[in-house]
């Protein structure tokens, strides 16, 4: 029911393109993504500013290896970092290989009914294989919105489409998209436990981005689209004039405001981690709590009572009751 949900919202929105393409052209190509744009930029901002504006009362950096202390005790310097450049490292190994997915793992009742964890690294290459795809077909988009093409652009799209397969060249990262793509959407489908805590936001931004996918492949090997007028359209939204060519078929501007949704989409969704996992605590802090003392900056000055002047304010009764205090001989 959950992924109905989130199918029935892609759907509309691929009707709502598909109609209002052919009444209002200029809306769909033009307002839409400037629109689209202004509340991703604006939302990016306002989140990223938020969270960096939060104050860090503990650090908390989340290691799972021997610190730095003893000079003769190795210390595991990706993790647990000490200095900044160790945290820059590990960051890096963080985001550009998903080190932590990588190490993930799921429990398995065997035949004995005994509860065993085993290494799961399909879902890891799931996540990199969709991710890195991800970048570098946005990357190749690049083509459009700038001229002279730059260099490694050309480069890139080349090394993507190096097998040389059918005409047009088949790309690599299409391929794998799709397939990592299905994979984790079948993962939520199929397996009973990520089913059971799958909500429609989850579903949601799979489905959207597989009709982005599905709308490109589409216009690439089946419904071909006018390249040329794509980029005139891509150059003028590029340079604030924008002029809307013809020749766009019906099946471009599907793609368009799914694209457009996805960007407006993204600062109220989960895809915020795009930009939050720089500012995750457990992974950008060093782990140099004894080296260096952390200050909670809630700290404000309180009054305090010590128990030197606990104990002079009830000596009498404490006396009285026959307590030993401090002062005594």
């Amino acid at each position: 029911m959950r992924a109905v949900q989130a199918l029935t919202v892609v759907l509309l929105l691929i009707a709502i393109a598909w109609g209002g393409a052919a009444l209002i052209p200029a809306v769909f190509a033009v307002a839409v993504p400037y629109l689209a744009l202004a509340v991703f930029l604006l939302g990016i901002t306002l989140h990223i500013l938020a969270w960096a504006r939060v104050p860090v009362p503990f650090k908390i950096p989340s290691v799972c290896g021997q610190q730095r202390s003893l000079p003769w005790i190795r210390q595991q310097r990706l993790e647990s970092p000490f200095t900044s450049w160790q945290v820059a490292g590990r960051m890096a190994l963080e985001i550009l290989l998903f080190r932590s997915l990588f190490r993930n793992t799921r429990s398995v009742l065997t035949p004995k009914q005994r509860l065993v964890y085993q290494p799961d690294k399909v879902l890891w290459l799931g996540a990199l294989a969709f991710h890195w795809s991800l970048l570098v077909i946005v990357l190749r988009h690049l083509r459009f919105f700038l001229q002279p093409i730059p260099r490694s652009i050309q480069l890139l799209s080349a090394l993507d489409g190096v097998f040389q397969l059918l005409v047009p060249t088949l790309l690599i990262t299409d391929v794998l998209i799709l397939g990592a793509l299905l994979y984790l959407l079948g993962r939520r489908l199929f397996n009973p436990l990520v089913r059971y805590v799958s909500l429609p936001a989850d579903f949601f931004p799979l489905l959207l981005i597989l009709g982005i996918a599905i709308t490109g492949i589409l216009m690439r090997y089946v419904d071909k689209v006018d390249l040329t007028a794509v980029k005139e359209l891509a150059l003028s939204l590029t340079v604030f004039h924008p002029t809307v060519p013809h020749g766009l078929s019906p099946l471009f501007f599907i793609h368009l405001f799914l694209v457009s949704s996805l960007i407006a989409y993204i600062p109220f969704s989960k895809l915020m981690h795009v930009g939050g996992v720089f500012l995750s605590p457990t992974r950008n802090l060093p782990n140099n709590n004894r080296a260096r003392r952390h200050i909670n900056p809630w700290n404000h000055p309180v009054p305090v009572h010590t128990y030197a002047e606990w104990e002079e304010e009830f000596h009498d009764k404490l006396k009285a009751a026959g307590i030993p205090m401090e002062g005594d001989d």
